[in-house]
């Protein structure tokens, strides 16, 4: 990809002209310099200053999505181009999907001789991230993304529900919002798919994590349901999660719980949607 190209993604990267111009061990004014080519080529703004702070305009966003694409097909073309034996297949997925749901697609790829895969289980944001610079070929997401900067799909709706003790009064009960707040809140970290779903449906409710008596962060679901369990307070997660569970107990508390959609999401522009397709088919 064109020098000025990459230049711009790093300051998107960092937005900053000076340590894009270390990661990429040029000088300021050169990193400058490859900016305003890009200005002059493409008769825009890129990026403007607001409060000392660089921001990027909506011309620069637009490019930023085009450039990422881009690289991303330039890399598919030179794997295409050096094509080894085996076809190597790169996919991110959040815990609940990538630990309780795709193992059966998983296996059938895998049966194959001439497939290899690279499966990266993490948190929503850090798996766009890694969408972006081009280390996946696509994701599949329980949480919030833009849907108007990537293509997607959906995989599944999956229901979304409270978990607590068998014992706790919740247990198999429809609850009042208000009544969550005296119990400890056990959930994931930030960032997660989980965490953004539950955090979106309190705001919407008028509320926020904070309006809990207590909270802990708790980033695998397997020490998080064993705290369920023992009656360490309460969670929220999909079903996918405690399928196989008779020792934990569900409990309902409409806006907060109901099926949120699981979707495959990938750059625009590229042709990583038919390898997802063929992945799940």
């Amino acid at each position: 990809m064109d020098q000025k190209l990459e230049t711009f993604l790093t300051v998107c990267q960092t937005m900053h002209y000076g340590r894009a111009a270390e990661l990429l061990h040029l000088s300021q004014p050169a990193v400058s310099k490859h900016i305003q080519a890009l200005e002059v080529q493409y008769g825009v703004r890129l990026f403007t200053y607001q409060a000392r702070r660089l921001t990027k305009t909506r011309e620069g966003s637009l490019l930023e999505q085009y450039a990422v694409s881009l690289r991303y097909n330039e890399e598919s073309l030179l794997k295409n181009l050096h094509q080894k034996p085996k076809t190597l297949l790169r996919i991110g997925a959040t815990k609940s999907i990538g630990d309780y749901i795709l193992l059966p697609e998983i296996r059938r790829f895998l049966a194959r001789p001439d497939q290899q895969l690279h499966f990266l289980v993490d948190n929503t944001a850090h798996l766009l991230a890694e969408l972006e610079a081009g280390e996946l070929d696509f994701v599949v997401l329980e949480g919030l993304f833009d849907k108007q900067r990537y293509d997607f799909f959906l995989l599944r709706e999956e229901p979304y529900l409270g978990i607590c003790s068998p014992f706790h009064p919740f247990a198999g009960k429809n609850v009042p919002i208000r009544e969550l707040f005296r119990q400890r809140l056990l959930l994931r970290e930030p960032g997660s798919g989980t965490r953004d779903i539950l955090e979106r449906g309190l705001i919407q409710s008028g509320y926020q994590i904070s309006s809990f008596s207590d909270t802990a962060c708790i980033s695998s679901f397997k020490l998080l349901k064993e705290l369920v369990q023992e009656n360490c307070g309460i969670s929220f997660v999909y079903e996918a999660v405690v399928k196989d569970e008779p020792r934990l107990g569900r409990f309902f508390c409409p806006p907060l719980t109901g099926a949120h959609e699981l979707n495959v999401v990938y750059l625009k522009n590229t042709d990583a949607g038919s390898f997802a397709h063929q992945f799940l088919s």
